[in-house]
């Protein structure tokens, strides 16, 4: 199957310090690598976008987005249609931010300009008042909460094994002490191991992976019930209080959203 490449600006300078750029990407689009003088900042507004910056893979669900500093190679990847929201930041702007590719967690007050920026199609404030909102953006991403990455992998063998076949199940629901078993070690060198190569636990690597499938189920209309059942839900409201630990709002709720009019890829 042939894949299915986006466009990138060719922009030799920035149009302006402040950049922004919204599309939709439909599902199975790739970008081919590349990098930049500026740095930029990658939000999937609705669906999940995936990542691989400098090497590392990086994933972005809603309410949480992608840096990449300046000078750095990187490329994407949609599965699924994404309603895409990116700023691009001129090099003296970047000042203050991560050094190093890495997951922001954004904030409201961010998303919401983000959102209205995109309603109005301004790609570059002009006026006094978009410029305030604009720094207000550069602010709140200086504070913003940073992860190395939302869901990240394993390097050594025997981890990555553990996470594959999660991958393959994320509802199997077997603790920690079964999967260290699988693997010929002790539960609390499996624990050790997820801390010390992923910088999270256990349980909380496989509510990001459930949360990130929740997701793909949600954008092909499935029940959810059945959804919460396949992640490994005893019942819908224990998955739903998950969902919304990290969307910050239901699955229906999120499926209610309404995606912005689609614009041609630029």
């Amino acid at each position: 199957m042939q894949r299915k490449y986006l466009n990138i600006p060719q922009f030799a300078a920035l149009p302006a310090p402040v950049y922004f750029r919204y599309d939709e990407f439909g599902a199975d689009t790739h970008s081919a690598a590349h990098s930049h003088a500026w740095g930029q900042l990658n939000y999937a507004a609705h669906g999940i976008m995936h990542l691989e910056i400098a090497g590392q893979r990086f994933v972005s669900p809603p309410h949480y987005a992608v840096w990449v500093p300046p000078d750095t190679e990187h490329s994407c990847y949609n599965p699924q249609a994404i309603v895409y929201r990116s700023v691009y930041l001129d090099r003296a702007l970047c000042q203050g931010l991560p050094t190093q590719p890495c997951t922001l967690v954004i904030s409201e007050i961010l998303k919401a300009i983000l959102g209205d920026f995109a309603r109005r199609d301004v790609k570059v404030p002009e006026d006094e008042a978009d410029r305030r909102l604009a720094q207000v953006l550069i602010d709140q991403l200086r504070l913003a909460p940073t992860q190395t990455c939302f869901l990240p992998y394993a390097r050594s063998a025997g981890l990555d094994g553990v996470l594959q076949a999660l991958h393959a199940e994320p509802g199997d629901n077997r603790p920690l002490a079964e999967w260290a078993a699988s693997v010929h070690v002790s539960e609390r060198t499996l624990a050790r191991q997820f801390l010390r190569e992923l910088g999270i636990s256990f349980g909380e690597w496989r509510l990001r992976l459930r949360f990130l499938r929740a997701i793909d189920a949600l954008e092909q209309n499935l029940p959810i019930q059945q959804i919460a059942f396949d992640l490994g839900y005893s019942s819908p409201s224990a998955f739903i209080a998950m969902f919304q630990r990290h969307a910050h709002c239901t699955p229906e709720q999120y499926r209610r959203q309404a995606r912005t009019a689609t614009m041609p890829v630029r």
